[in-house]
């Protein structure tokens, strides 16, 4: 009837309608294909409708004293850049410490949390263009913690430039791929880039540390960025084309041929060297000790030593100096053996001449003669016997 009123659902009574929100499009889709396209207005002033804040809010963060002095040329730069949201900064240097806090200007209730983020970044060894960046709405930081991933330390500088790569070649891949900024210093990597990068980047530094080469990751990112281009693959899986890396369980007898390569390798080098091989060293045993029933005698102490020899009744001066030129002769005969050691592989060996044309010739000569010598009798029968 004309008279009735469409009923609505209670669920959607205070539902607005987004401009976005039309039978035309596919929300699924265009939530996975646009998520990133979507704006992010700018928080202005006029945006702020409660007026200043009633508390101040404040954070402050240490830095280490190699970053002192790059502080205090670039504060400057820092303070500038702050005050231009509202926020307010101090540089402590007797305690060493960055402070940042609220001021009746500020009208974004978010910056504060930016410019500690800002904070930290200068305090981790970024340089103070890139950290202002931070100050953005679509930029978010991240600082990895990876000193406690490994323990060994060898290891962990190992894993720690694996990161790098060669020429800095790995961690350019991982910025372009990850649109982020990435920065390795001790025992923390800072990121800086959007949300979806920081994810990626804390997934591939933590897997590095973890014994996960960075390539691998590289190597899928790659292929998901080729995947995103096909609209068609928006609403499908994509295990399938991404790659399966498995580690390589080797057999027993793989790891016995290996090891036997390895034995086989060393013994060459130990023959290069002149020494013995692996298995004549091993054979070579002490002699056995002839067994007694008493116990050995008494070792001399140190003291007893020292009064024997003098050395007890000299002064502190004259023992380092004796120490010293003890230890100096020491060093020099090790050095020496070293030297020698390294010397035996680039001695040339006996070379052999090739023969010459004249010594070739009087080896021939002996030959001929004694065949000649035989030839002789032969002949001189053969004349008596023409004339009988």
């Amino acid at each position: 009837m004309e008279g009735e009123t469409e009923v609505v659902n209670k669920n959607k009574r205070h539902r607005k309608e987004k401009p976005w929100d039309t039978d035309d499009i596919d929300h699924v889709s265009t939530l996975l294909m646009n998520l990133r396209t979507w704006k992010i207005d700018e928080f202005k002033k006029e945006d702020n409708l409660g007026g200043t804040f009633t508390e101040e809010s404040s954070f402050a963060t240490l830095f280490p004293k190699y970053r002192e002095k790059y502080l205090r040329e670039v504060w400057s730069a820092v303070t500038k850049s702050l005050e231009s949201h509202g926020i307010a900064c101090t540089l402590d240097l007797i305690h060493g410490s960055m402070s940042v806090r609220t001021t009746r200007k500020t009208y974004d209730p978010y910056i504060i949390l930016k410019a500690r983020d800002m904070v930290k970044l200068l305090a981790r060894g970024v340089a103070v263009g890139q950290a202002v960046k931070i100050l953005d709405d679509t930029m978010a930081c991240d600082i990895i913690k990876i000193g406690n991933v490994v323990r060994n330390k060898e290891r962990f500088v190992k894993r720690r430039q694996r990161i790098i790569g060669p020429d800095g070649s790995t961690l350019k891949a991982i910025e372009l791929l990850t649109q982020c900024y990435v920065l390795v210093q001790g025992s923390t990597v800072s990121v800086m880039g959007p949300f979806k990068g920081l994810k990626e980047v804390r997934r591939i530094v933590l897997d590095c540390m973890k014994n996960i080469h960075p390539i691998y990751r590289i190597k899928e990112l790659m292929i998901k960025r080729e995947l995103a281009k096909d609209p068609q693959l928006a609403t499908e899986s994509w295990d399938r084309f991404l790659p399966k890396f498995r580690r390589n369980h080797l057999s027993t007898s793989e790891k016995t041929a290996k090891k036997n390569e390895r034995i086989h390798e060393k013994d060459e080098a130990r023959k290069a060297a002149g020494l013995p091989s692996l298995a004549e060293a091993k054979k070579e045993k002490p002699a056995k000790k002839v067994y007694t029933p008493f116990p050995p005698a008494q070792l001399p102490r140190k003291v007893d030593l020292q009064l024997e020899s003098g050395e007890y009744f000299l002064k502190n001066t004259e023992k380092e100096a004796k120490e010293a030129k003890r230890r100096k002769e020491k060093q020099e005969e090790v050095t020496a053996e070293k030297r020698a050691k390294r010397a035996e592989v680039f001695v040339a060996p006996v070379e052999t001449a090739a023969p010459t044309v004249e010594e070739k010739r009087k080896r021939k000569r002996p030959s001929s003669e004694h065949q000649h010598e035989e030839s002789e009798p032969a002949t001189k029968t053969k004349t008596k016997k023409a004339k009988a």
